[in-house]
């Protein structure tokens, strides 16, 4: 069989080894574009954020200014590093990998383009083999997209720690708390995707959506997309959630102990970490590379891709017009946010989610559980109504009582 690239498989010693090729070639691409979609990312966001406040922004370095981001890698590269008398230095060597790695290694499991042209699966052909145009494909894909998250938070942390200062450490115990807090939103919000395609594989959930025909689809998962882009904001300590690197009260939070090439790891982080959310998102909510329509003149693959790019795009211009245009929450707010109001609403909408499952299955009668479901959230919101009334009497009487 010939392949996508126009020459049959190799053979060596009668065994095929093109597999081989095919894993080395994908871990290349994906290598190459977090790196390079790492340095656009940079100048992206310098370049919108200038536009957007009457500034030129990189303009010299390059055309456009493409390579001031190239230059001041090198100069942290060639800067020299230092390390704290009173830090850990094995901690403090690893906490900016633990920070950069993870964001690497989501793109494993994110499909990156495909053939869809036609009703197609979003299969091509590479080296004789039918595959997808992503590294890996596992049957639990978007629980090690959660996992990885989850561990990106450990580098913050350790920096803070390893670092032997204050106010690293009280930047990092920050991270630690707004981790917890957006997590559990952020996790609930993804179940009701999940309770939706049905599968935990990333090429599944694109697949279920179905070239954005089936609407249910995309009203049901309109609250979690919503949820899911707050809780994300929070996750990647962009404005106005940056509380982790607050100038003002921590001099630059966990990373203040850090400069040459372990700052340059933290600060690809933060860029590779927008980029890998982004891409998540497009994954769970909008299709992946399926596109509104067929682009006829451009090979299915390739269109795949296109659509990825540009869905991939608005969502990088989202993240850096909320740089731009919120001012950053106090401390108490973030957390308000994310534990009276995201948590509570995601876990609402999976439970309503949950329900309408069940009512499809067993083939109840919709309006008569439509109408006991309305009784039951009738009686939940006066219960939770009574509750903090409870609770603003018991305010005002400690108060009565201070000022007495």
């Amino acid at each position: 069989m010939s392949s996508f690239l126009g020459f049959d498989p190799l053979l060596v010693g009668g065994l095929k080894w093109t597999p081989i090729v095919l894993v080395l070639v994908k871990v290349v691409v994906v290598f190459a574009v977090g790196l390079v979609g790492t340095m656009f990312m940079v100048w992206f966001e310098r370049k919108v954020i200038a536009r957007l406040q009457n500034r030129l922004g990189p303009n010299k370095a390059g055309p456009f200014g493409l390579l001031q981001t190239l230059a001041d890698g090198m100069k942290l590269i060639f800067k020299e590093d230092f390390l704290p008398d009173r830090a850990d230095r094995f901690v403090y060597r690893l906490a900016p990998f633990l920070a950069f790695v993870p964001a690497f290694l989501v793109w494993s499991v994110i499909p990156l383009g495909g053939d869809f042209s036609g009703g197609k699966d979003g299969t091509v052909e590479l080296f004789g083999h039918v595959t997808r145009l992503q590294l890996a494909d596992p049957p639990v894909g978007i629980l090690l997209v959660l996992a990885l998250s989850s561990v990106a938070v450990y580098g913050i942390m350790l920096a803070g720690w390893a670092s032997g200062s204050k106010y690293p450490l009280l930047g990092s115990v920050r991270a630690s708390a707004q981790m917890v807090s957006y997590e559990a939103a952020l996790g609930l919000s993804v179940a009701a995707v999940l309770l939706t395609a049905g599968t935990l594989t990333t090429s599944g959930i694109v697949d279920a959506q179905n070239r954005f025909v089936d609407w249910s689809i995309v009203a049901t998962a309109f609250v979690p997309f919503v949820i899911f882009v707050i809780a994300a904001t929070a996750e990647l300590n962009r404005p106005p959630f940056d509380l982790v690197e607050a100038e003002q009260e921590l001099v630059g939070g966990f990373n203040t102990e850090y400069s040459a090439f372990s700052f340059a790891l933290f600060f690809l982080a933060e860029f590779m970490n927008t980029i890998t959310m982004s891409g998540i998102i497009v994954t769970l909510f909008l299709g992946g590379p399926q596109g509104l329509f067929d682009i006829p003149i451009i090979p299915g693959a390739i269109e795949g891709t296109i659509w990825f790019l540009a869905k991939l795009f608005v969502f990088l211009y989202v993240f850096v017009w909320f740089r731009a245009t919120l001012p950053r929450l106090r401390y108490d707010q973030l957390m308000d946010l994310g534990w009276k109001l995201l948590i509570p609403a995601s876990l609402g909408w999976f439970l309503l989610l949950a329900g309408l499952r069940v009512v499809r299955d067993e083939d109840w009668d919709f309006w008569q559980t439509l109408l006991a479901g309305g009784a039951g959230v009738v009686v939940l919101a006066v219960c939770g109504a009574l509750m903090l009334l409870a609770v603003n009497v018991s305010r005002r009487n400690r108060e009565q009582e201070d000022l007495a």
